[in-house]
């Protein structure tokens, strides 16, 4: 096993190779230890150099939707009607806390992801 830190875009390359190679290594075998040091280094690597950005909490709400096969209508109760949650999901209002409260129930998000500021259609950019 020979393993080295990762440090720039050419060890990455090829400490995703090797895993490539190995990823499929017997449990408890010397490639299986290295696939799974490898591994973590890809991930440590991949968080410092490729961060991936929560959502707003607009776009949260709508994937969520998605994952659970939700339409608009069915977040009627707990945004305080159709209209209102077509302005929510539209930009045009923003969450209140009451909302976010019910969201965060209903939909299971966090609601440190929900109270982000987020822009409202036709707002600028401050």
């Amino acid at each position: 096993m020979n393993i080295k830190l990762i440090k720039n875009d050419t060890d990455y390359q090829k400490a995703l190779k090797r895993l490539e190679e190995i990823f499929d290594a017997r449990l408890g075998t010397p490639e299986s230890d290295e696939a799974d040091i490898l591994g973590l280094m890809v991930e440590e690597y991949e968080n410092k150099n490729f961060p991936i950005e929560a959502p707003d909490p607009i776009e949260a709400i709508k994937i969520r939707m998605e994952d659970l096969n939700l339409k608009q209508s069915d977040l009627a109760d707990v945004l305080g009607g159709k209209n209102r949650v077509s302005e929510v999901l539209n930009r045009k209002r923003r969450l209140t806390l009451e909302m976010i409260r019910n969201l965060t129930k209903k939909l299971n998000l966090s609601p440190e992801l929900l109270i982000q500021d987020y822009q409202l259609v036709g707002e600028k950019i401050a």
